[in-house]
């Protein structure tokens, strides 16, 4: 009985004591209880980050990575367009997940000089080191602990080709010294080249694919390019694997048909062909060879004057009935050769090229470069909407208007247009119909869309090649 009633004062006793002490318990006890959980969680965690570097280590090959042990949370591109006007330095940043990150105000850095590359032909090392002022604002943008991670390229152009292969050589080797001694960026000589046609179109393909956020879907879900330049014509579009295997082997040197590529995880089977001497200003040679006499039925009415192109004149002038449309429709037709030439493949654009086959990656068609510039200049489209949706046709029911138009009244009516330009409008309106809807096989009423920039995180994007160069770079594995 004794013992029951000391067993009971002690628990009364302890029960006061927890009463009177329970602050202090609580501040002993909760802490203690926290570190618990957390060195219980600890095991979870070093699994999930060991899961975590798995995946990173799996997928590294699409994020930007240059050897280090942990890829930047950022990345840098420094592209050179060494064009035949002038020599331009893109700058581009990107985030870990090959976002385009804010330099300053812009999405790029952007500097351009004149003259170009082509203009030192007979002195290399100074053609290469007109490139030293761009090279340095490019260098002073990227910070300088990135600088040796940071690839540079020069791409060069029509200027360079021009040249012929002797004279563009020597300034490509020029140039890859310059790099190597002057530049602190990572330089490799297979990125100081002259591109090729199909180049300059997959690099477009990726570009506005890219800021249309296209990039990392299924190909069918990607957007086609026709890209109008002055000598050539590309054209780009995402074919299916079973398409692809049905390419015909190049022959004589030809490049592929199609280029894969792996870009954001996924593989891509690009179509994509440049067009040789069918762009605007190649064209209208072509155009002016069919004609047996310098009259031309695709000419201003009252024009009589000389076309240079290639270092080859043409002299042209009006018939004196005045320009024709259908009379000029048959003519481009001929420059074409769209009834000369017989398809051996199942499909054919023109000249009996093989034309991807078609399917859901032409069903959306980006046209850019001079189909968009004479668009503004005949008034089709508002200058100031960089991105536009047309139709085919729009550009012939705009030579209508034109091709009837006499020289002395083109200028009032179309103040946009270069002097130079203007005896020929209405055939470079002829001929863009034509290479829509008989070359390339486009309904005349599906609707198209012309570009020249494209919004993306809140600013416009000039849509050219080298952006698509800066995210091949960039993704590329080491």
């Amino acid at each position: 009985m004794l013992k029951r009633s000391r067993q009971q004062q002690y628990k009364e006793s302890l029960s006061d004591m927890a009463q009177r002490y329970r602050g202090v318990i609580l501040v002993i006890t909760v802490p203690l209880f926290l570190i618990c959980f957390v060195l219980l969680l600890m095991p979870m965690a070093r699994s999930s980050s060991s899961s975590s570097s798995d995946a990173f280590q799996q997928n590294r090959k699409f994020l930007p990575y240059y050897g280090s042990p942990v890829p930047s949370l950022k990345s840098y591109a420094v592209i050179f367009d060494a064009g035949s006007s002038g020599s331009r330095v893109h700058v581009f940043s990107f985030d870990q997940n090959l976002d385009l990150m804010h330099i300053g105000k812009e999405l790029e850095l952007f500097v351009q000089l004149k003259p170009g590359l082509s203009a030192y032909a007979k002195d290399p090392k100074v053609a290469a080191q007109s490139l030293i002022p761009l090279l340095e604002k490019a260098e002073n943008i990227v910070p300088q602990k990135m600088r040796k991670d940071t690839p540079v390229k020069v791409g060069a152009t029509a200027g360079l080709r021009q040249l012929g292969n002797d004279a563009s050589e020597k300034i490509l080797q020029a140039v890859k010294d310059l790099m190597k001694s002057r530049s602190s960026l990572k330089s490799d000589d297979n990125w100081v080249t002259v591109l090729d046609g199909t180049q300059e179109g997959a690099y477009l393909w990726v570009t506005i694919n890219y800021l249309l956020k296209r990039l990392g879907k299924k190909y069918s879900d990607t957007v086609g390019v026709v890209d109008l330049g002055g000598g050539s014509v590309q054209m780009a579009y995402a074919i299916s694997e079973a398409e692809a295997a049905k390419a015909p082997k190049p022959t004589n040197g030809d490049d592929t048909y199609v280029k894969e590529l792996l870009l954001m995880g996924t593989k891509y089977y690009l179509y994509v062909h440049s067009y040789l001497h069918h762009g605007l200003l190649a064209a209208r040679a072509e155009i002016l060879k069919t004609s047996k006499s310098s009259e031309n039925p695709c000419v201003l009415s009252g024009y009589n004057g000389v076309y240079t192109y290639g270092g080859k004149d043409y002299k042209v002038s009006s018939p004196s009935s005045g320009s024709s449309i259908s009379k000029c429709r048959q003519e481009a037709r001929k420059a074409l050769r769209i009834n000369e030439s017989t398809c051996s493949h199942e499909k054919c654009t023109f000249g009996g090229i093989w034309s991807g086959g078609g399917g859901h990656g032409q069903k959306d068609m980006f046209v850019a470069s001079f189909f968009y510039d004479r668009a503004v200049q005949a008034g089709l489209i508002d200058a100031s909407k960089p991105i536009v949706k047309i139709q085919p046709i729009d550009f012939q029911e705009a030579a209508e208007h034109i091709c009837v138009t006499k020289l002395e009244d083109a200028g009032s009516k179309y103040p946009h247009v270069e002097a130079s330009d203007l005896p020929y409008l209405c055939m470079d309106l002829v001929y863009e119909f034509t290479l829509l809807v008989d070359g390339f096989g486009l309904d005349p009423l599906q609707e198209i869309t012309l570009v020249k920039k494209v919004e993306y995180q809140n600013s416009l994007v000039e849509a050219a090649w080298p952006l698509g160069s800066a995210i091949e770079a960039v993704s590329a594995a080491t």
